[in-house]
């Protein structure tokens, strides 16, 4: 990602801001532009609907504040993402994986688990999903829901790659239109991780629950962030970045793909569009050991183990940053470490 855009806004943005605490649902045109950028995606959320978050963790914290109660069954994907799960275990929440195949949750396996347990709430990333890379099918989406309805279950949907991503690809939120769908967006994928800008769409109710909670834990988001954000859509410039910024996603992936096929390494399922790829290692891999010797050369290895719920189980695999798969250290490294052809 490219800090020039950010740069440029950062004068007028600060320049601009209020010294005052601010609507506690955030920055009002932001939250509009918001609501007119769902609606590209087919999801009709009125601005009273969106409730802007310093990103997406803060969201899914302010979700897991006001539905998890200490003891509750919670299903989540596995593999998923492990920061999650860190927020669930702090609410002493039993945490409950649902299988993930390439082309979404396996539905079956949800149905026996959320039966099983009684879970009433299910956390999913549909779109360029981590740590697999790979999408949500529409006939996936719409069995899901249809076993929601049935389970009486809320689903909890996170979208960080969608502005990377089109704006027609199949959303649980744009099939449900947040009747039973919470969706959590954020522009740290995008933007910047360190521009802390995130927000929650759901029915009027469920926002009204969550900015009352986010006034009593945070007080507010940040008001100058916000404005930044804005001022870089309503100008044009973050169009234009995202354009690059998806060239650039596209030409890594292919060169990852490329390294890992080299390496005899095979990626799962059909990833596009997000940073990530999950590959399987030799079943003789040790993770801890290969983690440990990759640190040493100053290679951060990401582990399966730790998208699992359930810890460490089956086929060793591995998440990879396209960003990096490139580098030919990591290629050497892993070459020394599992041989291959490249």
């Amino acid at each position: 990602m490219e800090s020039l855009e950010v740069g440029r806004a950062l004068r007028p943005s600060a320049a601009t801001a209020s010294e005052s605490y601010g609507s506690p649902d955030g920055y009002p045109p932001l939250r509009r532009s918001l609501a007119l950028r769902l609606a590209e995606r087919a999801i009709h959320a009125e601005p009273g609907g969106v409730l802007l978050t310093s990103g997406a963790n803060h969201a899914l914290d302010l979700v897991i504040r006001q539905f998890v109660a200490p003891g509750e069954p919670v299903l989540v994907d596995s593999p998923g993402y492990y920061p999650l799960f860190g927020k669930l275990r702090l609410a002493k929440a039993r945490i409950l994986g649902v299988r993930r195949n390439p082309d979404g949750p396996d539905i079956a396996h949800l149905d026996e688990v959320a039966r099983r347990s009684g879970a009433r709430l299910f956390f999913t990333q549909s779109l360029a999903h981590n740590p697999t890379g790979c999408s949500l099918t529409l006939p996936v989406g719409h069995r899901l829901l249809q076993r929601a309805a049935a389970l009486d279950l809320r689903i909890v949907e996170c979208d960080p790659f969608a502005d990377v991503l089109p704006a027609a690809q199949a959303r649980l939120a744009a099939l449900d239109q947040l009747e039973r769908v919470i969706y959590v967006g954020t522009f740290a994928k995008t933007l910047s991780a360190s521009l802390r800008c995130g927000y929650v769409a759901a029915r009027a109710d469920v926002t009204a629950a969550l900015r009352d909670l986010k006034m009593v834990t945070s007080v507010n988001s940040s008001g100058f962030v916000e404005r930044i954000v804005h001022d870089l859509i309503e100008s044009g410039r973050y169009r234009r970045h995202l354009r690059r910024l998806g060239g650039r996603i596209e030409a890594a992936s292919l060169q990852g793909r490329a390294v890992l096929a080299g390496l005899g390494l095979p990626v799962f399922g059909e990833p596009r569009g997000g940073y990530y790829l999950w590959c399987g290692l030799p079943e003789a891999t040790d993770l801890d050991v290969l983690s440990r010797r990759a640190a040493a050369r100053g290679i951060l290895i990401a582990p399966g183990g730790l998208f699992l719920p359930e810890g460490p189980a089956g086929p060793p695999m591995m998440r990879v940053n396209i960003a990096h798969a490139g580098d030919p250290r990591f290629a050497r490294f892993m070459r020394e470490e599992v041989g291959g052809a490249a």
